[in-house]
């Protein structure tokens, strides 16, 4: 599952309601609404994206190409980790300018339809690379592989780039009752896109992974088309103000010194941004930690892919439940326990069977996370900073989507020379990024603030 639909569904907390609020519709009502259909269909098509370049095939297809050896696994996990990395620093840095160009112009799909165009593209010469047969090298690697490496970061950057003027766009499908409904039709036919995209499986026809990634980038294509033929955008409404491209970055830098002066929200921001720095690594490197230390072949992470996704929706909708219960605080400490047992076996798991359980865990944990974080900032701010402190929110998830990948590349970089006991070195690491959140977390005040 893919962090960028917890910032999605988090969003709703944030949004004003929507011009000219209308009765509350069935979620059926609501998904054969053309504009909503044409929207929820672009979810199940960047999902497909993220699904099979971002977790599958791009790290098999690194692992089949570069790791000849266990110490070349771990250069290969290097790689995937690193390039990650650098696409997320690119989007930290220039997505304020994005939401500065939204409330300059009004315009969303204008500029969601190119940047998924690029991203699409960029998949395609993703694949043109990897067939592209040279004995050409640059800093000791195939001229070819690189492509496929520089193609992805690009197109990964355009991709999570395109969410930032889909994401916004919900506001504009319904009134403030029907937002939640609306975001939760995206976030499950985006699930259904994630199996749709796996009819690809057949086409690695002896580990050749980079066979899925024209076909995928079509299947982008394909399912795009709704929101660039059938969704009609609003009227521009008049701006009221010029900003400048910079006004972005000191919105943030604002937002932030105005977190701070609520020390309970500004806690959890931290604690928060160590729990998602552990999350969005392990999502970036479950693939090949699976095949190159557990042996897992590729039909059988795919199988687990989509346990964990589907033990992801549980934890979801369980911990609904007990945030309901016990409240959030106790709720994420829960979490994250569950978070640190799941890590703990898969570093240390020496059977297929325990990482199974290791992969169970983890997806209800990630499910979880979502659910717990999104109600914690609800009862932790008051409702006229809310908006300012879920955009903070937003942005350090971002930021941590770097620092993770960082470290575990480091790591598995500084100690190739040990084979696999570098992966679950890398891989225990994150573990204390869990801890240090949780000791973060254990100082929020156990008294919220009143959420009115």
């Amino acid at each position: 599952m893919n962090l960028n639909k917890q910032e999605r569904v988090t969003l709703v907390a944030k949004l004003e309601p929507a011009s000219n609020p209308i009765q509350t519709r069935s979620a059926w009502t609501l998904f054969f609404s053309l504009p909503i259909f044409a929207w929820a269909m672009y979810d199940f098509a960047n999902t497909i994206f993220s699904s099979n370049i971002v977790t599958v095939f791009y790290p098999f297809y690194l692992k089949e190409t570069l790791g000849k050896s266990e110490e070349l696994n771990q250069i290969a996990s290097t790689f995937i980790t690193y390039s990650n990395a650098l696409s997320s620093l690119f989007l930290v840095l220039l997505s304020p300018l994005f939401g500065v160009w939204i409330d300059r112009t009004g315009k969303k799909k204008a500029y969601l339809v190119p940047f998924t165009l690029i991203a699409i593209a960029a998949t395609l010469l993703m694949g043109a690379s990897a067939i592209w047969h040279t004995d050409q090298q640059w800093m000791g690697l195939n001229t070819s592989i690189l492509g496929v490496i520089f193609f992805f970061m690009v197109a990964k950057f355009f991709y999570n780039s395109s969410l930032i003027f889909y994401d916004s766009m919900i506001s504009d499908l319904g009134s403030e009752r029907e937002i939640p409904i609306i975001s939760g039709v995206g976030v499950a036919v985006g699930y259904v896109g994630t199996l749709v995209g796996l009819v690809v499986f057949p086409l690695i026809n002896g580990n050749h992974f980079e066979n899925t990634f024209i076909p995928s980038a079509l299947m982008f294509l394909l399912f795009s088309l709704p929101i660039m033929f059938l969704y009609k955008e609003k009227p521009l409404k008049p701006v009221s103000e010029k900003k400048s491209l910079l006004s972005g970055y000191r919105e943030i830098w604002a937002t932030f010194k105005e977190a701070r002066k609520y020390r309970a929200a500004f806690l959890f921001m931290i604690a928060y941004f160590f729990f998602n720095d552990a999350i969005a690594t392990a999502i970036a490197v479950m693939a090949i930690y699976a095949n190159t230390v557990m042996g897992f072949t590729t039909g059988q992470f795919i199988l687990l892919y989509l346990v964990s996704t589907v033990s992801s929706i549980i934890g979801s909708f369980l911990f609904g439940y007990v945030t309901r219960s016990l409240g959030p605080k106790r709720a994420v400490t829960i979490v994250a326990f569950v978070l640190i047992v799941a890590i703990a076996i898969a570093s240390l798991a020496t059977s297929q069977s325990l990482f199974w359980v290791a992969g169970s865990l983890y997806g209800v944990s990630m499910g979880a996370m979502w659910v717990t974080s999104r109600t914690m900032i609800v009862q932790l701010t008051p409702a006229q900073k809310r908006g300012q402190f879920f955009g903070l929110f937003a942005f350090s998830g971002k930021v941590s989507s770097i620092v993770g990948p960082a470290l575990y590349g480091s790591i598995t970089l500084a100690l190739a020379s040990t084979g696999n006991l570098a992966s679950r070195v890398a891989l225990g690491s994150l573990l204390l990024l869990v801890i240090v959140g949780l000791i973060v977390h254990m100082r929020v005040p156990q008294k919220l603030h009143s959420s009115t």
